[in-house]
């Protein structure tokens, strides 16, 4: 199976959970520990591991902040 890694660029993320609930391994979920610069809580990957790379998160970020890597592998 494909491999991804996520990044986020935190300080543009609002929390809208957009992409959670379009990821389909369900590895994103809200951190409640962390809050940026804006005051939003951002998202954490739960499972890195489980990362397909399908990128259904980053299309469906409303405001750019997610970018998805295929690893090879």
């Amino acid at each position: 199976m494909a491999k991804g890694k996520i990044t986020f660029d935190y300080e543009k993320c609002k929390g809208c959970l957009l992409c959670v609930g379009y990821c389909p391994t369900k590895i994103l979920a809200m951190d409640k520990t962390h809050i940026n610069e804006k005051g939003y809580n951002v998202i954490m990957v739960t499972d890195p591991e489980k990362c397909i790379g399908c990128a259904f998160c980053a299309i469906m970020c409303p405001d750019s902040v997610i970018t998805v890597e295929k690893l090879k592998g």
